[in-house]
Parts: C-alpha cells; sequence; structure tokens
C-alpha cells in the first residue's frame, strides 16, 4: 500500500486542479445539444433542397421544395399544408411561419463538431453573435419548440428544460465542440 500512496496523492492533486478550474469545459458540453439538434425534429428542417419527414427523414411527400425564402415554392408553400398549428389528426405539423431552416443553417450530413462550429458562427447561425443569443433562440423560436409538441412525432431525447440547461452549461464552457 505504500508504494501507492505517493501515486495516489498525486492523482488526487491533478483531479483537484480539473475540479477547481473556473469554467473548465466539461468532457463533451456539446454531447446532449447534439442530440437534440440531429434528432429528426430538427434535422429534418436543416435540409438543403427539401424538407424530410419521420424519423427516417424520407423525402417529404408530396415532393415540396425550398424556394428562394425556404417558404417553398410560389405554387406551393408550406402554408398550403402547414398552418399554425398541429391538425387536430396530428398528421400535419403546424406553427407560425413553417418554414425551412435558411441554407446557412443547413445540417444535413454534418457531423456534430460540424454543426457545433456552425452554431458559434454568425454567418452560419442567423446572425447570433453571442452564446446568449443562441439559447434565446433555442428558449423561444416558434419552430424550435414545436419540436416538443411534434403531434403524432418522436421528440427529442432532452426534455426542452435540459436542452436549454445544456446550452447554458455549453455556454459558460466557452462553446467547446469536443
Amino acid at each position: 500500500m505504500r508504494m501507492f500512496s505517493p501515486m495516489i496523492v498525486g492523482l488526487l492533486a491533478v483531479a483537484g486542479s480539473v475540479v477547481d478550474a473556473p469554467h473548465a469545459a466539461p468532457s463533451g458540453a456539446f454531447e446532449p445539444i447534439a442530440s437534440v439538434v440531429m434528432h429528426p425534429r430538427c434535422i429534418n428542417c436543416h435540409q438543403d433542397q427539401s424538407p424530410r419527414q419521420g424519423d427516417a427523414g424520407t423525402v417529404h411527400l408530396p415532393l415540396v421544395v425550398r424556394g428562394k425564402d425556404g417558404h417553398g415554392a410560389p405554387t406551393q408553400p408550406c402554408q398550403t399544408c402547414h398552418q399554425t398549428t398541429n391538425t387536430a389528426d396530428g398528421f400535419v405539423p403546424g406553427v407560425e411561419d413553417w418554414h425551412l431552416a435558411p441554407l446557412s443553417m443547413l445540417w444535413e450530413g454534418r457531423s456534430k463538431e460540424q454543426i457545433c462550429e456552425q452554431m458559434k458562427d454568425p454567418a452560419r447561425n442567423g446572425g447570433r453573435r453571442t452564446g446568449e443569443q443562441v439559447i434565446e433562440h433555442m428558449k423561444t423560436d416558434p419552430l424550435v419548440l414545436w419540436a416538443w409538441v411534434p403531434g403524432r412525432r418522436t421528440i427529442p431525447p432532452l426534455s426542452h428544460e435540459k436542452f436549454v440547461e445544456a446550452l447554458e452549461t455549453w455556454v459558460k464552457a466557452g462553446m467547446p465542440c469536443r
């Protein structure tokens, strides 16, 4: 036991310094956030030319396209089917101003590290310059909030409250992506 005592003391000293570090980035601080933003409720609308549907991410039926502003083609805008609330039967989702995320916020085919970097970049996150602005978007945007009341669809793996807590932890840690 004596021969291990110096090693144990050394390990405890190192462990204590890591714990005491102010705003030390928790290992994997982005992991819980990635579990939400890469979930079908989010990724299905962070697409290139056509939204996806369902947990398998199948191409939207009927086939629709992004259009110039993410609101669909002039002859078939998203609001043709998507109203301000989910339909009573839960089949057609709805929220005020239903649309695809801007192309600058495309997440399709990206790794969680790439999405993390994108969420920090104002040129690719809707002009949000601070972590607090990213949190505010995730807390209040009707399309984001819809993910937790999606009708007959699965919801993200974290509650909205836990998602916001994870975002706050990530921002306080300096928005690490690894």
